[in-house]
């Protein structure tokens, strides 16, 4: 059993007790509303997040919320691609997406794709070879890649380490593949998906958007990541440079 694991069944066990504890302490320095208002998000809060900083809790949250925004393009790909569903193999694009969704979050390998991921499968799937639904083979690839870069994880902890250099190449890669999807085309000359749209009729740039919310996670988690590890280093400099003692229990 992991240490995080085994933290975890503690904490369901005493997770009353905690609670009873921070109501006692409550009672002694704030006022009733306050009291009540920090109970209700004590109580709201799961088990797990207790073994978790804030970057950590951003982190997770960071990852949930990009995992998202790519299944609503997906979405919308689907929609704007139309004969990309039917290569499939499935009836409804409620499938399909369910099937790229749990190869992403359970990291397995999408079979279309003959189990290459991240950038491997990026490059496939924007290449005019590739055969298959490139909607989905664009998503999976996206989101492993993704998934990739946190070091294979989809929630953190106070045990788990995330290079901020990899999640910034994340972002700077999704930059590169925004840029791929709305200019590679076939030998034909026809776009191999379409996305954005700006036409006399009106503008579309809702994947444009999207894939920009992404980015700007990416990078604010970099600089919190970045500021956290600096934070380490000065802390201890600070405790070699006034001869600090450090606690010992």
């Amino acid at each position: 059993m992991t240490g995080v694991s085994y933290c975890l069944k503690v904490l369901r066990r005493r997770c009353p007790a905690l609670l009873a504890g921070v109501l006692m302490l409550l009672n002694g320095g704030c006022s009733h509303q306050q009291g009540q208002d920090m109970v209700t998000q004590f109580s709201n809060a799961r088990p797990q997040e207790f073994l978790q900083t804030s970057v950590d809790r951003m982190a997770t949250l960071s990852m949930h919320d990009n995992l998202q925004s790519l299944y609503l393009l997906m979405s919308k790909l689907y929609l704007r691609n139309p004969q990309e569903l039917r290569k499939s193999g499935f009836l409804d694009a409620r499938t399909a997406e369910k099937q790229v969704r749990m190869a992403i979050e359970q990291q397995q390998p999408l079979p279309t794709l003959g189990g290459k991921k991240d950038l491997a499968a990026l490059s496939y799937a924007m290449s005019p070879e590739f055969l298959g639904d490139r909607v989905g083979a664009f998503i999976y690839a996206i989101g492993s890649m993704l998934v990739t870069a946190h070091g294979n994880r989809l929630e953190f902890y106070m045990t788990d380490t995330i290079d901020p250099r990899f999640v910034s190449n994340a972002a700077r890669n999704i930059e590169k593949a925004t840029w791929i999807l709305s200019q590679r085309q076939d030998k034909d000359g026809n776009l191999l998906l379409f996305s954005n749209e700006i036409s006399e009729e009106g503008s579309n740039l809702s994947f444009a958007v999207e894939f920009g919310k992404i980015v700007a996670r990416l990078d604010l988690l970099t600089q919190m990541l970045d500021e956290r590890y600096r934070r380490i280093g000065l802390n201890y400099a600070q405790s070699l440079l006034f001869l600090n003692f450090l606690p010992v229990q």
